[in-house]
């Protein structure tokens, strides 16, 4: 049980410092473009993903059951890929780099459980395609692969196209009355963006604690305490139906996230807010507008999908409508290269500790 408890607190710091990243990339254009100031967009952030969180459990499902075998995702090695995932995320977050901790927390995932099943490769769930739809399937392939291509695709494309169309709409509006205007239409851009954080990122980590609850009940850990730690039992999920998460999992994940963006989200808002490409209110609005409805429709399907590259992406979208000559593409390259780092760079640390762990006998 202490184990298990060891598991829960360090999904809950994993929880904290996603808070540094990902929920930073959900206000960072609101801060920047000065429509609200970083006190107030904490404030709003906290509601919004709050209430995002409530909205389903697909993507906690499929972290829960999707993605690997549940036998082999003991409080051991769950642990190991959860201390991956916050040494990476914490990396990044120190260089100010908006990387993805979904990535990192996957790549954990995957690289803890390969090293525990001693390399083999098929205790990871590739691919279980539907025969009705692809976004249907499951697995690696379906849930993660396709998705982490294609959600930076369409930030960038629809982010360009949905500028460039406000661009054509406003061409003889005064500066100042577009300013006015779309100051106020991004209050509810932001807040429609927190709620689709809510309903991807926080559930995120609900999956893990999902998981490790699930490992638990079926080891018959439960089995003889007392009647409230009883309630932390986990049931099987139906074939084709989400997992149940606990209403105060939810909670704790989702306030524990916004806890974190109040302390240290700073760094990743000054480099997606300012230091990539200069941003008004109307251009924060195209921004989020477009990460947030990639980011939701993805949770309808139960996708993990990245915040920071729907977020990142969507900006680079709406700078290049203004002119490829605004976006700072030095700040991008180095964007760019922490995508493509994290999920083996958390990988092989989760791997590595989880080897580390059955030379010192703690994992068989």
């Amino acid at each position: 049980m202490t184990l298990l408890l060891l598991v829960i607190l360090a999904a809950l710091v994993f929880t904290y410092i996603n808070g540094f990243h990902d929920t930073a990339n959900s206000i960072a254009t609101v801060v920047a473009t000065k429509v609200l100031t970083p006190r107030q967009a904490v404030g709003l952030a906290a509601i919004t993903n709050l209430a995002g969180a409530f909205l389903g459990s697909a993507v906690a499902t499929t972290i829960a059951s999707g993605l690997v075998e549940p036998q082999i995702a003991t409080s051991q090695v769950l642990l190991c890929a959860l201390l991956a995932a916050i040494f990476w995320n914490l990396v990044t977050w120190w260089f100010g780099m908006p990387s993805s901790s979904s990535h990192a927390l996957i790549g954990g995932l995957c690289g803890a459980c390969v090293a525990a099943a001693h390399n083999n490769w098929h205790v990871l769930i590739w691919s279980v395609p539907s025969a009705k739809h692809w976004w249907l399937g499951k697995g690696l392939v379906w849930k993660v692969i396709v998705p982490m291509i294609l959600s930076p695709i369409l930030g960038l494309v629809c982010g360009f196209l949905v500028m460039g169309i406000l661009y054509f709409l406003l061409r003889n509006w005064r500066p100042a009355k577009v300013n006015r205007t779309f100051g106020m239409l991004q209050l509810g851009s932001s807040g429609y963006m927190g709620i689709s954080h809510g309903m991807n990122d926080a559930q995120k980590t609900m999956g893990i604690v999902a998981l490790a609850l699930l490992t638990a009940t079926r080891s018959g850990m439960f089995d003889h305490v007392p009647d409230w730690l009883s309630l932390l039992r986990a049931t099987e999920p139906a074939p084709g139906k989400p997992m149940e998460i606990a209403a105060w999992i939810k909670a704790l994940c989702a306030l524990t996230m916004c806890a974190g963006t109040a302390v240290g989200g700073w760094r990743i808002i000054k480099t997606l807010g300012h230091k990539m490409v200069r941003l008004h209110p109307v251009h924060g609005f195209a921004a989020e507008t477009t990460a947030a409805t990639v980011l939701s429709t993805a949770a309808i399907f139960g996708m993990p999908v990245s915040t920071t590259h729907a977020v990142t992406t969507s900006i680079m979208g709406v700078g290049c409508a203004k002119g490829f000559n605004h976006l700072k593409f030095d700040v991008v390259e180095r964007i760019i290269w922490a995508w493509v780092m994290t999920l083996p760079a958390s990988g092989a640390v989760a791997y590595l500790l989880v080897k580390l762990a059955q030379m010192a006998g703690w994992i068989a």
